[in-house]
């Protein structure tokens, strides 16, 4: 059937499953995003270190962007993945962390 190849195949792809499969917790972020020092600030209270890609700040931002989207249904930032699998952005990890699942997600990385 030919036609474009999927994003997914894209290396950007290849990074952001690297990044998510070698880290407990991944926030894909913008500098200048107010959510995204929320959930960066969530987790700097809860004691955990995320691994966080500044989006604005990499040449491949915008494309890592691109295959975020593809990959989990939003474009928007934070993207956030605890444990190898995205949990959502700003308000799906403040209410993970309101509901006591966010720890016990986080505590079932194996390290």
């Amino acid at each position: 059937m030919g036609g474009q190849p999927s994003v997914l195949d894209k290396p950007e792809a290849s990074f952001i499953k690297a990044a998510v499969a070698e880290n407990c917790v991944v926030v894909f972020s913008k500098t200048s995003c107010p959510y995204c020092h929320s959930t960066k600030k969530l987790f700097q209270d809860l004691g955990v270190q995320p691994q966080v890609y500044e989006l604005n700040q990499r040449s491949d931002g915008e494309a890592i962007q691109d295959v975020l989207s593809e990959m989990t249904g939003a474009r928007t930032v934070p993207r956030v993945f605890v444990n190898g699998q995205c949990i959502g952005g700003n308000s799906d990890t403040q209410s993970l962390h309101k509901s006591g699942k966010l720890l016990q997600l986080i505590q079932q990385c194996s390290n």
